[in-house]
């Protein structure tokens, strides 16, 4: 079974990011994106329209660190290391099955500039490298076309399809699973 401890924080860097530990200061920026309908559209969370919701989502993903139980980096331009742009990380670990459920977002004007692709790629890398992750899954909303992309260019492959499984802001919706084999795997 996985034994996972995410003590020290591991701050990652790509090209262009700094995957950095996500703290309250970021609070503020949290709450700008996760209110966006835009951004949430196809993720099935409340809308943190408040700032006192959003510190509440930060303090849930530190608890979750501070337990081992997942990590969830900031997402920062290097050139602004101190300014939120995003999120991704690993949660729903399976530690007896040396799996996990990534998740990531992107603010709007960042989109389409292969910012997210490189994190993902950064972030899978630690997964299987440094976590010993067998597999990775990505569950998406098929509607969320831009997110099936990035997963498919990471060499995601889709092994599942759920019709209507969960409710959304007042309709039922699909699921998509993806997911990425660490082929290296010495388990």
């Amino acid at each position: 079974m996985l034994s996972l401890n995410f003590s020290p924080f591991p701050e990652l860097k790509t090209n262009r990011l700094l995957l950095r530990k996500l703290t309250l200061a970021d609070a503020p920026s949290v709450q700008v994106l996760r209110s966006n309908t835009d951004v949430m559209k196809y993720i099935n969370r409340p809308l943190s329209l408040t700032l006192e919701l959003a510190e509440e989502w930060v303090k849930l993903l530190m608890d979750s660190l501070q337990k081992n139980e997942g990590i969830t980096w900031c997402i920062c331009l290097q050139e602004a290391p101190d300014e939120h742009v995003g999120t991704i990380g690993f949660w729903r670990i399976e530690k007896e099955n040396y799996r996990a459920e990534i998740g990531y977002m992107l603010a709007p004007h960042l989109h389409g500039k292969g910012l997210m692709f490189e994190a993902i790629q950064r972030v899978i890398a630690y997964g299987f490298n440094h976590l010993q992750f067998h597999s990775i899954e990505g569950k998406i909303d098929p509607r969320n076309l831009a997110s099936a992309a990035v997963l498919k260019k990471a060499d995601f492959v889709q092994e599942a399809y759920f019709k209507e499984n969960y409710f959304l802001r007042g309709s039922f919706a699909d699921t998509a699973v993806y997911s990425l084999l660490n082929t290296s795997s010495n388990i």
